[in-house]
């Protein structure tokens, strides 16, 4: 974890615990299925003919929830050298411009998330193009829409008459995979509200800014001072 950090309150501590433990174990079992995949198919001229769809979609909550993580750890790159040019007074108020920009930002991207999950979890999306004015209780729903090779699990069968009208599914329904969306969209307002906080009580004086190319100098100079 990055020393700069320190996680506050039980949510801030939920939050890290649920990030951490499934970037984790996503990495572990797309490792371990394509692992397997590849012995089994040089070795045995067999494969699973799930594994690559399953992978892609565990890359894709991979991708999505390491923006988030990226968030907690300031890994995301940003330019200041603009604005470290500013006295701490303009310059901390730059920052929250820049910070409510983002949860704009992050507001509207959790607004399109829900609304593409919505119908395929038989719930109504919103209304509105930028906001949210109300909820479609028309809208058709999309319950119905499988994965192309990944099996159904038999321990979510009762998603058949939750949101199926009681229809077996063959395949998983996409409304799995997709949860992510709504998931990773809210993790991700989380963690900018967050940063945005540290700036108002000044204990950051940017917006999640990496100085990666700063830091590999520094640490390059200090190898070459130890030789």
């Amino acid at each position: 974890m990055n020393p700069r950090y320190k996680p506050k309150g039980m949510l801030a501590e939920a939050v890290d615990s649920f990030e951490e433990t499934a970037i984790a174990v996503l990495l572990g079992l797309m490792t371990m299925l394509t692992f397997i995949n590849v012995v089994l198919r040089y070795g045995f001229n067999l494969s699973i003919i799930w594994s690559l769809e399953v992978v892609l979609v565990m890359f894709a909550w991979l991708v999505l929830l390491g923006i988030s993580y990226g968030f907690k750890v300031t890994a995301h790159l940003g330019v200041d050298a603009v604005t470290n040019l500013l006295p701490p007074g303009p310059r901390k108020t730059v920052a929250l411009i820049a910070g409510a920009a983002c949860i704009a930002y992050a507001l509207l991207f959790l607004k399109g998330a829900w609304d593409y999950w919505a119908p395929f979890a038989e719930l109504p999306p919103t209304t509105g193009s930028w906001f949210p004015t109300g909820l479609d209780l028309d809208a058709r729903g999309r319950s119905y829409f499988e994965t192309d090779q990944i099996p159904m699990p038999e321990f979510l069968r009762f998603l058949e008459d939750w949101i199926n009208y009681g229809e077996r599914y063959s395949k998983m329904p996409r409304m799995i995979p997709y949860t992510i969306l709504p998931i990773a969209a809210a993790l991700i307002l989380f963690r900018i509200c967050q940063a945005v906080w540290r700036i108002w009580t000044g204990e950051s004086e940017s917006l999640i800014v990496s100085h990666e190319a700063e830091e590999a100098v520094e640490d390059v100079a200090a190898l070459n001072k130890a030789d």
